[in-house]
């Protein structure tokens, strides 16, 4: 137990240990690390009153309960949709529908068939085919902004590169990506705390016409089939088993939605970390083996999500003490997780050599995220454009991270730099 004093922010009643911390606290907003190392060395098992569950931030346990088959992401009571079904939801039809077919939403069987169709085109094989194309795009975008001497990072170079990828994989008109970060954003609102009803219509909205926007290429597809990802998802089969078309729907959306909101996120949280270390960012980058360590500290160090939630599927006891109910909801804390003194050596140093690598940052389990072998060839391909191109890049200003909790990204990268190694 800690001798010091919590943050000022946050309270923890320890007899039953029931948090109260705002997630829209500014000081936990910017840092919410600082309230992570208070916990671990207090609770690391703790209800947070604000969202109305247990929550769970040791490695060791988020790492289990990912596993653990007796909680899943599929709400017993209805629509699985994570946000309970407890009133209302006409107005959210067309979101609904999205999520009633989302694999990231759903169980086996039906998750087992949906993965194994779609994940052919994520495995690492397949991907790795795209690093000359990924490391090509990083040079563009580099080459469009470098000459004016400062950018804001995340639209000039974090975003346009995973939204650009997927939409090629997919073989979606590229020059559709502002209008499909624009319908991503709004969906993915819908899973932050303390929404609003008029985010929830703008979210159905956009559902809507993302829907109809891939019905119209799906039908495209079917009558001049290509070798884009969406073809495949036609074709492919699984025991004389296809996708439907409500389910190829979904799977493009999530894999449009998922294969770019993280990375954007932790290309911006990347920059951030490694330009806070000082001297040439290069020496990071030295080697194929340096990249990848880099990335996975990165991951590790300021992760892009940092809750992820679980229904129970029956009563059920876990360590210390705490029962759920079946229908309840439990939330693993995978960027506290990530910073566990009892799984870390000093997990608040940035350290990409460290002996004890590794992250809960893309989930584990069956919902072990689909896109990962993508999301770390795009960081290890980017990061080493950007920081071989642009060695004496500087923030422009302090980097502040968006009210958008349990999403962890910034509002702005600006940075600014003279000289360049050219290409």
């Amino acid at each position: 137990m800690h001798s010091i004093s919590p943050p000022p922010f946050l309270t923890l009643a320890p007899d039953h240990r029931r948090l109260r911390l705002d997630p829209h606290e500014q000081r936990f907003v910017q840092n919410p690390y600082e309230a992570y190392a208070w916990l671990h060395g207090t609770s690391n098992v703790f209800f947070w009153e604000e969202f109305g569950f247990w929550c769970f931030g040791g490695y060791d346990d988020v790492n289990r309960l990912l596993r653990d088959r007796r909680f899943g992401r599929q709400n017993p009571a209805g629509i699985p949709d994570s946000r309970g079904t407890d009133r209302d939801r006409t107005h959210l039809r067309a979101f609904d529908a999205i999520e009633a077919n989302s694999m990231l939403e759903l169980e086996p069987p039906v998750h087992t068939r949906l993965r194994t169709l779609v994940n052919r085109a994520f495995v690492s094989r397949q991907v790795e085919r795209l690093r000359p194309r990924v490391e090509a795009l990083a040079n563009e975008l580099v080459d469009r902004f470098e000459p004016a001497g400062e950018a804001d990072l995340l639209p000039a170079f974090a975003a346009p590169l995973p939204i650009t990828i997927i939409a090629e994989m997919l073989g979606v008109p590229v020059e559709m990506g502002p209008q499909l970060l624009d319908w991503s954003h709004d969906m993915v609102a819908m899973y932050m705390h303390g929404r609003t009803h008029e985010t929830e219509e703008r979210a159905n909205a956009s559902s809507g016409a993302f829907s109809d926007f891939l019905r119209s290429y799906v039908a495209e597809r079917r009558k001049n089939p290509g070798d884009d990802l969406l073809s495949l998802l036609i074709s492919a089969q699984e025991d004389g088993q296809k996708l439907s078309e409500d389910e190829l729907v979904s799977s493009a959306i999530l894999l449009l939605n998922a294969g770019h909101e993280a990375t954007v996120h932790q290309t911006g949280n990347a920059v951030r970390t490694i330009l806070a270390q000082g001297g040439d960012p290069r020496r990071f980058f030295g080697t194929p083996e340096a990249t990848a360590a880099t990335v996975e500290e990165c991951l590790r160090f300021d992760a892009p999500l940092h809750m992820f939630t679980r229904y129970a599927y029956g009563e059920i006891e876990l360590a210390d003490g705490v029962t759920v109910k079946p229908g309840e909801q439990i939330g693993l804390l995978l960027g506290m997780a990530n910073h566990d003194p009892a799984s870390f050596a000093e997990p608040e140093k940035f350290m990409p050599g460290r002996s004890d690598q590794k992250n809960v940052s893309f989930g584990a389990g069956i919902h072990f995220c689909i896109g990962a072998p993508l999301a770390r060839l795009e960081l290890q391909s980017s990061l080493k454009v950007l920081f071989d191109r642009l060695p004496g890049l500087a923030p422009a200003e302090e980097p502040r991270f968006r009210d958008t909790y349990h999403f962890h990204g910034l509002e702005r990268l600006p940075g600014k730099w003279s000289g360049h190694a050219g290409r």
